[in-house]
């Protein structure tokens, strides 16, 4: 046999260079993570997250974006999606970039128009109505236009896009039908004994909560039913009293469902439920969207404006407020921060109530919507705008 065929092969050594540098690239990535769990309460991962989403933005001095123009409209409501703006008004649905820019619409008259909005997704509706909108990703996603003399009651979107739409249709007191995020019609629950008159979807696309209203002994009461995707009977369910349910949020195993005088905090999986009660104040205003807690404002008397702000907390019913000094025009929830607005200051806060920003004088703003990582979306009746807090 030949003898270079029966030659061992020479192993290559590596480069001592690549080796030295490889491990400088090790330790780094070890380092940086210690150092992230050690320091993460003085580590601001949200002011990471803002520089990222917004580096190629201009802003003012005061963490201002220049204004951008929009439709306008009576009935003007809007929320901060991801990278965008949807607003809803009489006059319809339009959705901007960061910009201005403007990336789709749906022109036409509405009487009653709602926005409803998870971080992801915009939905645009007329209570009574046949049509719906939903925005995301740049565009519009799906629209519905319903038939047979149906009516719209509510239109919920999570953070995957998919949509519970609950609508009064022929032959049933209330339905709600579940479409995933390219509109394909998931699961349809008609009821013929109560109305259905809300409805929800879990963040991870495997349930729907449906709260249902109907009449006993002369007395109205409420139910809160719990359904999965692929079954038309109901696994759980909470009875709510004559309570009247006037907004809804689900959260990772968590419904936060709100009513006139409290707050409830019910299990996903078996309908247990915790309370969280309003009185001696009254109920004037509430954003479910924050991550694990609610954002309530109370007043002392049934007329008048807002006089305390508490944030409750889903893990362990607790809470905590502040007093208010000016009058409310706005007010937001998300990620781990809230927004107060009055008509000379936009103040954020975190989960405690510790003011994080201000914004004296923030351009005659009426309207304020938070993103996640802690940047609001301002605007007035002519034009929108961001603001991005301090690091």
């Amino acid at each position: 046999m030949d003898e270079k065929a029966r030659a061992p092969k020479r192993v290559k050594k590596p480069n001592i260079f690549v080796r030295l540098v490889a491990l400088a690239v090790t330790a780094a990535l070890i380092l940086g993570a210690l150092a992230l769990v050690v320091y993460r309460d003085r580590f601001n991962l949200d002011a990471v997250k803002r520089w990222m989403t917004y580096r190629s933005l201009p802003t003012s001095a005061t963490g201002e974006a220049a204004p951008f123009s929009h439709a306008g409209g009576d009935k003007l409501d809007l929320a901060y999606l991801e990278g965008g703006v949807v607003t809803a008004s009489t006059a319809g649905a339009h959705y901007y970039d960061l910009t201005g820019q403007h990336l789709a619409e749906e022109v036409l008259s509405m009487e009653n128009p709602v926005l409803s909005a998870s971080r992801s997704t915009g939905v645009v509706y007329d209570v009574g109505g046949q049509s719906l909108f939903a925005f995301r990703g740049g565009g519009e996603s799906f629209s519905l236009s319903l038939s047979g003399g149906a009516d719209l009651l509510s239109a919920r979107p999570n953070d995957s896009g998919w949509l519970a739409v609950t609508a009064q249709q022929s032959g049933f007191k209330g339905a709600v039908t579940v479409y995933n995020s390219l509109g394909k019609e998931m699961i349809q629950i008609s009821l013929s004994s109560t109305f259905a008159v809300d409805a929800a979807i879990s963040p991870n696309c495997k349930t729907v909560a449906v709260v249902t209203m109907g009449q006993e002994g002369g007395s109205f009461f409420s139910r809160l039913l719990l359904y999965r995707i692929n079954q038309t009977e109901p696994y759980a369910q909470a009875d709510l009293g004559s309570l009247t349910v006037l907004d809804l949020e689900y959260e990772n195993g968590v419904l936060w469902v709100l009513g006139e005088d409290r707050l409830l905090i019910i299990n996903a999986e078996d309908a247990s439920m915790q309370s969280y009660t309003f009185a001696p104040n009254y109920l004037k205003g509430c954003s479910l969207s924050g991550d694990g807690f609610a954002l309530l404002l109370t007043g002392r008397y049934r007329s008048g404006g807002a006089t305390q702000a508490t944030i409750v907390h889903g893990a362990d019913q607790s809470a905590r407020s502040i007093n208010l000094t000016s009058q409310v025009l706005d007010y937001a929830a998300a990620g781990n921060y809230c927004a107060i607005l009055s008509g000379s200051r936009l103040t954020l806060l975190d989960q405690d109530l510790t003011s994080i920003a201000t914004l004296d004088n923030p351009q005659a703003a009426r309207y304020v919507d938070l993103a996640a990582n802690g940047s609001a979306l301002l605007a007035n009746d002519q034009q929108a705008w961001i603001y991005i807090p301090p690091s």
